[in-house]
């Protein structure tokens, strides 16, 4: 079975305010929606609906056909969501942080490990407290860890904050490469990424 994703006429409020307006999207088995617009423009709290840790006041979210609140929990071994903060743990180096983030969902050995951070270009570094680390260096191991949830939908959440040039093109290289393995990519950016294929545009407006 093909993979879907789409949204139907979302509208969420944050108190007094319409944040969502009508919001329609459609996503398929190996292609990209980059989710564009101002700060304020309810980007994450889009990506939150989209995931059903909000839910619209109107609308629906479905994947595969199916409204994701029947299944929340079978929706939620299909993806992985990446917010702003890196979800790891300050104390634990990142090979210690990816065994025991990735370990709770699947299988991972060490050697997985050390060969996600290597792609990642922390081989140097690895086995640091993710304390002493750089924000770019806790994104680099974030990305690892995407890399090995095993997940079909990615939702990303600016996901080449405080990277480099280098790391903005291996953010583009991995997502790539989950595309073209059958993934599906939502991916909520200030700066597009440098994808050209199989990519879809949602510019929201500023309520």
């Amino acid at each position: 079975m093909d993979l879907s994703l789409r949204g139907e006429r979302l509208h969420l409020w944050r108190g007094e305010r319409h944040v969502l307006r009508g919001v329609d999207l459609e996503l398929r088995q190996g292609e990209l929606l980059q989710i564009c617009g101002a700060n304020g423009s309810g980007k994450t709290s889009l990506l939150r609906t989209l995931c059903g840790l909000s839910h619209p006041e109107e609308g629906r979210v479905l994947w595969n056909g199916n409204d994701v609140r029947r299944d929340l929990f079978g929706f939620h071994t299909a993806l992985a969501y990446i917010g702003h903060e890196a979800p790891l743990k300050a104390d634990l180096s990142a090979q210690e942080n990816l065994r025991y983030w990735v370990g709770i969902r699947s299988r991972c050995s060490s050697a997985d490990v050390d060969s996600a951070l290597d792609r990642v270009g922390a081989k140097d570094w690895r086995d640091r407290p993710v304390r002493t680390l750089s924000a770019g260096q806790k994104r680099r191991v974030t990305l690892a860890g995407l890399t090995l949830l095993r997940a079909s939908f990615w939702l990303l959440d600016e996901p080449g904050t405080n990277l480099d040039a280098q790391g903005q093109q291996l953010v583009s290289q991995i997502i790539a490469e989950h595309l073209a393995g059958g993934g599906l990519v939502v991916a909520a950016v200030h700066q597009e990424l440098e994808l050209r294929t199989n990519v879809r545009r949602l510019d929201l407006a500023s309520a």
